[in-house]
């Protein structure tokens, strides 16, 4: 089921996310559209992908309540304590504006404002993600984003999976608009007669819906461009195969693209692993879509120790990983390049997806080398501040002078000239 691959192999397995020409021609020409005829276009496109002929997008209060009936007791207490969780978590991540006073009375600081809208993407149409609701919402709560507008596919019936709406609700969104794919972020982005445009878009979606946001990036800023889900687990003799094989799936369920692998020094474990696989594999209602995951881009990987399983973690940089070590703070020095890390037996991945409280909006594909999970830094914007004193100017007035005049940049030093020519 999942292949055995030897170190350099998993550097070389993992593919370049890639746009064909013809996945590229059709978000262009939905682009286009969407800029050109507005609601007229979202409406026929909705129609056309998701089934659905729609006289109005935006979800209603009456929606909103009659989804909140639907949800059962149970979903609706595990939202609230998620938000709870993801709200104190993201809270920490705020930073507050600050300015210094020299003993020349120059003044230099940082102003640190929220943005003032922004777009949610949240994947639908027949599956619900009330998860990504609260991962992308509360974070934009908490900078203080005066508008939160949320894009989301309808199903046949024209309608959002209940748990979706109850989510937003409790998350703050504003405004819940019933459109997906690529002519959602088009909207977003340019604006229609009846949708807004945003500031920025967060979230993550299918290949159409990461194209659009890579092809309207300038225009609006974005999160990043979300590949295949991924997990790492690393695990020594000690570690539950059992466990390992569960987490392993848990990814892999998520799509067929999905990655999934085992790195340890312990043939046995690894055997034990494969067994657990087959074995929990079966009667998996995604058992399709997880197998031929594990397939194609699953693996098992012996080190020659732990160091060396690290030294790879490190070159995946996985979205996921997991230390299914003996002791695993003893490790987490040696982790440079994850989105998240999880630390023991007790830390599976599927906790930081919904409850623990960081953000499971995370870099894939080896991004995490560079790029970093969604945080509240992601929904404000910095501005410098500086106020200088005549005494400083006067001061630093000639350095000024000779840096623009060795870039040739005249009226640059003109202007510094004129002021402290006239003091002189």
């Amino acid at each position: 089921m999942i292949a055995i691959v030897k170190p350099d192999e998993l550097i070389t397995r993992r593919e370049e996310i890639s746009v064909s020409s013809k996945e590229d021609g059709a978000v262009k020409e939905i682009l286009s559209r969407i800029r050109r005829e507005g609601d007229k276009a979202v409406r026929e496109l909705t129609a056309q992908f998701d089934g659905v002929e729609l006289s109005t997008f935006e979800v209603t209060d009456v929606e909103i309540e009659a989804a909140v009936s639907k949800v059962s007791s149970e979903v609706r207490d595990a939202l609230t304590l998620a938000a709870k969780r993801i709200r104190k978590y993201h809270e920490r991540q705020k930073q507050n504006s600050w300015m210094d006073t020299e003993e020349d009375g120059t003044v230099l600081g940082q102003l640190i404002r929220p943005l003032q809208k922004v777009g949610l993407y949240v994947p639908g149409g027949r599956a619900a993600y009330p998860s990504t609701v609260l991962m992308t919402a509360i974070p934009a709560a908490v900078a203080g984003v005066e508008e939160v507008i949320m894009v989301t596919p309808p199903d046949s019936n024209g309608e959002v999976p209940s748990p979706t709406l109850v989510a937003a609700r409790e998350a703050g969104v504003t405004r819940i608009y019933k459109i997906g794919g690529a002519q959602a972020i088009a909207a977003l982005a340019y604006g229609t007669e009846s949708i807004s445009s945003v500031d920025k878009i967060v979230g993550p979606g299918n290949a159409y819906v990461a194209h659009a946001k890579r092809l309207v990036y300038g225009q609006v800023d974005i999160d990043s461009i979300a590949g295949p889900s991924e997990i790492v687990v690393i695990a020594d003799e000690h570690a539950n195969a059992r466990y390992i094989a569960a987490d392993l799936i848990s990814q892999a369920e998520h799509d067929p693209m999905a990655s999934a692998v085992l790195l340890t020094p312990s043939t046995f474990l690894a055997e034990k692993v494969t067994n657990e696989l087959l074995e929990q594999c079966e009667g998996l209602p995604r058992r399709k879509i997880a197998t031929t995951s594990l397939i194609n881009h699953g693996a098992l990987c012996i080190t020659q120790d732990l160091n060396e399983a690290m030294e790879l973690a490190n070159r995946l940089a996985p979205e996921h990983l997991e230390l299914m070590v003996e002791d695993p703070w003893r490790w987490v020095g040696a982790i440079k390049n994850a989105g998240a890390l999880f630390l023991g037996q007790w830390s599976p991945e599927a906790v930081g997806d919904y409850l623990a409280g960081p953000n499971h909006v995370l870099p894939t594909n080896g991004t995490a080398r560079f790029f970093s999970p969604l945080s509240v830094e992601d929904f404000s914007k910095k501005t410098s501040l500086i106020s200088y004193s005549q005494k400083a100017l006067l001061r630093d007035g000639p350095a000024v002078i000779a840096i623009a005049e060795a870039e040739g940049l005249t009226g640059h030093a003109a202007s510094i000239r004129a002021r402290i020519e006239k003091e002189e």
